[in-house]
């Protein structure tokens, strides 16, 4: 039995820290920085799709991506550390981050790797990964990605429904806080490419976008 986010209120979350955890060196893949202030014009875009080690290796590799980096989305516990989010005591998800330039890839094109990766129709979880931390969600920046991700879910339940899928799980809201996972969790695939990773293609096509070439 695994707790669903909403019994969790935000008196009974974990207290957390002051102190955020430290953000070291560049990204390993792109050599970008991991922090900001990011060239101008430059977007975020910030996704849960169960374990962010796989989910951010799948967003890195899209051409216009300057740099990704993985944290604690969505919740109530300031500055989490790893072990406390997987306690379900602090409301966050695993999220990955991407940093893009829209005038080389389109926030659209994003939201196909986030559908197209995992099993959105899983309500608090991926495959055997279970708990809150392991939500579908979109935190989306700005009144524009809103409208996006909120049209993609619809185009997206769609052709789950057309192929014979369920129901979306995904929530979609706006992003607030974000906290920086650990140095360790950042570009976990590239350090360890034999390492854990349950991403891949699910179910079914995501219409309507245009085609994304993954980097090798």
């Amino acid at each position: 039995m695994f707790l669903r986010r909403k019994t969790l209120q935000p008196e009974d979350a974990l207290p957390g820290r002051a102190e955020a955890i430290p953000v070291v060196g560049k990204h390993l893949v792109l050599g970008t920085p991991l922090t900001g202030p990011w060239p101008e014009g430059y977007r975020t875009a910030t996704f849960a799709m169960g374990c962010f080690w796989g989910a951010e290796k799948f967003l890195w590799k899209v051409p216009g991506v300057y740099s990704t980096y993985v944290g604690y989305a969505g919740g109530y516990t300031p500055n989490p550390a790893y072990e406390e989010v997987c306690s379900e005591r602090t409301g966050h998800a695993e999220a990955a981050v991407v940093v893009y330039d829209p005038a080389r890839v389109e926030y659209d094109a994003l939201l196909k790797v986030f559908w197209e990766n995992h099993d959105p129709t899983q309500l608090n979880r991926q495959g055997n990964d279970i708990g809150t931390q392991y939500r579908s969600a979109i935190f989306t920046d700005g009144d524009d990605q809103a409208a996006l991700a909120q049209a993609s879910l619809e185009r997206y339940q769609r052709a789950l429904s057309k192929a014979g899928f369920g129901t979306i799980a995904t929530v979609i809201e706006p992003a607030g806080a974000f906290y920086y996972a650990e140095p360790y969790h950042q570009q976990y695939l590239h350090r360890y490419p034999n390492g854990y990773c349950n991403h891949g293609f699910c179910q079914a096509v995501y219409p309507e976008a245009r085609p994304v070439v993954l980097a090798g």
